[in-house]
């Protein structure tokens, strides 16, 4: 057997790292000497038909399991997470949405601040000392929705149609549960007011109550359904 690179070089040797110093005329020489042992070598163009037949047969002896992984993965070329707050450099950008449809639009978005027992009680019986903290925190909600598009960057300044937020204490692990919904008539979804609606409110009840404890967390900030828009319909765990 010959040792052979792609393309073939003009002088042929079995080490593939050859020092500048050897000599050509023994490198002939050894070629020559396996040449009269081995025959000469045969062409780079050759076709084995029966060599190719014997390798196809072991290819689809192998068991199916093994000839999936030796397949290369498939590319995926649609990308269908695309991020539209990001051009086409890497720049942010605020999305141009003149080419969509104006749709009946809703969000509805939770939060849930813990406050603590002894805080607790003193919001259920009204004694905080600025007042009524669940309904300061529901207008704070409200307004925060209202101005969205001047709190998040990117966020078109939409017409709400409603908003709506409410308060619910809790007893079971003494929190305030909060529930914003937003909705509009547009071109662009207001997911982002619902959340921001719970968001304020529940900043709003931290901001009442810390006098009494600074030992208050707002937690589980999140999205909990939407309608309209070319995505349709979502709600979470569906």
């Amino acid at each position: 057997m010959f040792l052979r690179r792609f393309p073939a070089p003009a002088k042929r040797a079995f080490s593939s790292k050859v020092s500048d110093e050897i000599n050509l005329r023994v490198l002939d020489e050894l070629n020559q000497e396996m040449q009269s042992i081995f025959g000469a070598e045969p062409p780079a163009t050759m076709d084995y038909p029966e060599l190719n037949s014997s390798i196809g047969s072991l290819e689809s002896s192998k068991p199916e399991s093994s000839r999936q992984y030796e397949q290369p993965p498939k590319v995926v070329t649609e990308d269908i997470s695309k991020l539209t707050h990001v051009g086409v450099s890497g720049e942010a950008q605020m999305v141009d949405v003149s080419s969509k449809d104006n749709t009946k639009r809703t969000a509805l978005a939770c939060c849930k601040v813990i406050l603590g027992k002894r805080v607790f009680d003193l919001v259920l019986a009204n004694q905080m000392g600025k007042g009524d903290v669940l309904g300061v925190a529901k207008i704070a909600g409200i307004n925060g929705a209202k101005q969205t598009s001047s709190l998040i960057p990117l966020c078109h300044n939409i017409a709400l149609t409603h908003v709506r937020v409410d308060l619910r204490l809790n007893p079971e692990d003494f929190s305030v549960d909060i529930e914003g919904e937003a909705s509009c008539t547009g071109k662009t979804g207001v997911e982002m007011e619902a959340m921001t609606a719970v968001s304020v409110a529940g900043l709003t009840v931290y901001d009442m109550c810390k006098a009494a404890s600074k030992d208050i967390s707002i937690t589980d900030v999140r999205l909990e359904r939407k309608t309209g828009g070319k995505s349709g319909y979502w709600s979470r765990g569906e």
